[in-house]
């Protein structure tokens, strides 16, 4: 049998056990070892097995990803999101339409120190769905904005998802980071505008909230310190050079830890849950990375990413042809599939056709994390709009992805924006000491 015909049976049988509802990395590994093992035989592939399994829980490059996870399971537990959003309420509550832009920023600052979408999106199903409720906003309204300002865990540093992008492309993780700031509060900015802009539609849908006096403002904007002290320190360190990025993870796992017991916000039982939650989350990460390392040494074998480079260079329709083709594809596989999931089943197969374009790998990597925010929120499987479902049971799907249809306009607008304009992300990068 071929070596194309053995991977298009890979694919096929990939794609059947993901359907069966098998783990994502499960099912990556065992068709990358099954794979391997038909074109190199049986010792290889399990000796790559051993190899591949032990490289990546002892890489230290890799150490990045759970101190950060433990880093936002500090800062959600310890109630940093309520802070966030009472802060932002008390500042722009009061305009028509203010508590769903207070509900955007604060989501913002919730996601650039957790790093986590689905994270933003379950902690203010909690927090700020109920306070709009009580005011009179609209159920789609509420839900959709709740959606869109979880999607900014993916963009604003520590992002998960940029971190594994970094580690599958070997591109530097602190130089992703910076790319997602930008881009990030481009985002924000967008979604205000995008609440401005249905207020200015429909000005009695949004009802304005309750005018605090500035002696509560400020107090609101005093309870923000500690979180704004912590990214300061992380992200400025990063930008600075004075920290790699695991180091950059392990002061911010401990400086959250810190700020949490100095203020009484963490008991015992909240650091062995905060502790669980982050262990939990790593090891499903690290099941994940496991299986796409084996699977992407099954396509390297079948050189499929080369193939698949020859054959996009070919259909003479340029670099940004085969580009917005390949934003395509990813548009489409964000409705059906995990964001993590995306990223590390197509990653290795469309970075060598990037490299061959001559696009910025950096760059690109912040393009791909916008079109998973978008699959974060879209029709069918939008998994911000499942966990908010879950959290908020009496809205139905059909409510929340109408709420949400704005504000994924707003980002198609900013994809868009961010094609033309690399400088946006490339900007902070390219002034990393």
């Amino acid at each position: 049998m071929s070596t194309d015909a053995v991977a298009v049976i890979g694919f096929l049988a990939l794609f059947s056990l993901m359907l069966l509802r098998v783990p994502v990395g499960m099912a990556m590994g065992l068709v990358g070892v099954t794979g391997y093992s038909y074109l190199a035989g049986a010792g290889p592939a399990l000796k790559l097995v051993g190899q591949t399994s032990m490289r990546t829980v002892t890489d230290y490059t890799f150490g990045v990803i759970p101190m950060f996870m433990l880093m936002g399971a500090f800062v959600s537990i310890s109630g940093v999101s309520k802070e966030l959003f009472r802060a932002a309420n008390s500042c722009i509550g009061h305009l028509r339409g203010g508590l769903g832009m207070a509900t955007v920023v604060a989501c913002g600052g919730f996601a650039a120190i957790s790093g986590s979408s689905v994270a933003t999106a379950a902690t203010f199903s909690g927090v700020a769905y109920p306070e709009m409720r009580r005011y009179g906003y609209p159920k789609p309204f509420a839900t959709g904005v709740i959606a869109a300002g979880g999607t900014l865990g993916a963009m604003l540093p520590p992002s998960t998802v940029l971190a594994v992008y970094a580690i599958l492309t070997e591109q530097d993780i602190g130089k992703l980071f910076m790319a997602g700031i930008v881009p990030g509060l481009l985002a924000i900015a967008m979604y205000v505008l995008t609440i401005v802009v249905i207020v200015m539609v429909k000005p009695d849908l949004l009802p304005a909230g309750e005018h605090k006096p500035w002696r509560e403002r400020v107090k609101g904007l005093q309870d923000v310190w500690a979180p704004l002290v912590l990214f300061i320190f992380v992200i400025g360190g990063l930008y600075g050079g004075y920290f790699t990025p695991t180091e950059a993870g392990g002061v911010g796992a401990c400086g959250a830890f810190l700020l949490g017991v100095v203020r009484g916000r963490l008991s015992l039982a909240q650091i062995r849950e905060a502790l669980l939650q982050a262990t939990r989350t790593s090891a499903a990460v690290f099941t994940v990375l496991i299986g796409a390392l084996l699977f992407g040494y099954f396509l390297t074998i079948t050189q499929t990413p080369q193939k698949l480079t020859e054959s996009l260079t070919g259909l003479g329709l340029g670099n940004y042809g085969v580009l917005a083709l390949i934003m395509l594809m990813y548009l489409v596989l964000g409705c059906l599939m995990d964001a993590m999931a995306m990223i590390i089943l197509t990653v290795p197969i469309i970075y060598p056709v990037i490299l061959h374009l001559g696009f910025d790998p950096i760059w690109f990597g912040i393009i791909i994390v916008m079109t998973v925010e978008l699959g974060l929120i879209s029709p069918p499987v939008g998994m911000n709009v499942f966990v908010i479902k879950s959290v908020i049971p009496d809205v139905s799907f059909s409510t929340i992805y109408k709420g949400v249809l704005p504000f994924v306009a707003a980002d198609l607008i900013r994809l868009v924006i961010l094609i033309a304009f690399p400088i946006i992300a490339l900007w902070l990068p390219s002034r990393m000491g």
